[in-house]
């Protein structure tokens, strides 16, 4: 039977002397899916992502990709973009992409064709013949970009993609991520940024100090860490609703934050809002933390960083935000 997964690491651990750099560490990537790794520096990511690449061997586990062990038929199926950067500089643009997709098996002048209609889409078709040398940084991103992708691989890994480029030639890569995405590609993301990660990611792990501290459906992640509030806009006295202990407004008076009592659900606010002609309600959603916060709450402190056992997210699919 077919594997629904792209990646299964099983209890994958790596040691660099007396230093365990991966501990234990188990999980899996889905076909089609957008995949977030993330963590403190030091955690392990890089050392992950290289074992899955076969750069580096674990000392204990298994790594499946793409349905087996690593191979050099593996490799041709596979687009990667490290962190740590890497063109010939003193090579035209187009030579150099048609070489790198010849060495991932495609034909010189599919190479080329592909080379150049993907240059044209980023807007660089007028650089087609420059230098690398010559090329900004955020240029010289956008080409890399075009090198990890250019042979249509069924699983891209990516180190922080966005790394040196404005605003617009961002969500210019991101439109071009969610593309492959949605015919199917497998991508697989290093990122720093929470934000990013909330937006594009279906999934994450954060990995911290070797193990996995997070696991799951990016909503349920946030919602496990959720307290006992809700959002609300709208007009009328939230203090006086039954069960609510405590409002806290926003910074600009639009919404409250209303704090429950324990034992009292969201449900029961809602009812209670519904029932009383006292209260004008515009919007009403869970009170769900940023990624960001419970990042810092995770790997922020020492007390954290030697504490693993926080909860993760189960399979299953998120429950929706109530909007009324």
């Amino acid at each position: 039977m077919d594997s629904p997964n792209a990646i299964e690491v099983s209890h994958v651990t790596k040691r660099f002397g007396q230093h365990v750099a991966v501990d234990d560490l188990s999980f899996d990537v889905r076909k089609g899916e957008i995949f977030a790794v993330l963590g403190p520096n030091g955690a392990g990511k890089t050392t992950t992502i290289r074992m899955i690449l076969d750069i580096i061997r674990p000392d204990a586990g298994k790594i499946a990709v793409l349905g087996g062990p690593f191979s050099e038929a593996t490799k041709a199926r596979i687009g990667y973009l490290p962190e740590e950067r890497g063109l010939y500089k003193n090579v035209r643009l187009v030579e150099l992409l048609t070489y790198l997709g010849t060495l991932k098996g495609l034909a010189a002048h599919e190479a080329s064709r592909r080379a150049e209609r993907m240059l044209d889409e980023v807007g660089l078709g007028a650089n087609k013949k420059s230098k690398v040398s010559e090329l900004s940084r955020g240029m010289s991103q956008k080409v890399q970009f075009i090198a990890t992708v250019l042979h249509d691989p069924d699983l891209i890994i990516i180190d922080e993609p966005f790394s040196g480029l404005d605003p617009v030639n961002t969500d210019m890569v991101k439109s071009m991520i969610f593309e492959r995405r949605a015919r199917g590609t497998t991508i697989v993301m290093s990122l720093h940024e929470m934000y990013q990660i909330e937006e594009m990611a279906d999934r994450l792990m954060m990995i911290n100090r070797g193990k996995r501290v997070l696991y799951g459906p990016v909503d349920e992640v946030r919602q496990q860490y959720a307290e006992n509030a809700v959002i609300v806009s709208g007009e009328g006295d939230w203090a006086a609703l039954p069960g609510v202990v405590r409002v806290q407004p926003d910074d600009v008076g639009r919404s409250f934050t209303l704090y429950l009592a324990n034992g009292v659900t969201p449900d029961d606010i809602m009812q209670a809002l519904a029932a009383s002609p006292a209260h004008h309600v515009k919007s009403f959603a869970l009170a769900v933390p940023r990624l960001n916060d419970i990042f810092i709450r995770v790997a922020g402190g020492p007390e954290n960083n030697h504490n693993h056992n926080h909860r993760e997210a189960s399979r299953e699919p998120a429950q929706t935000v109530a909007n009324r």
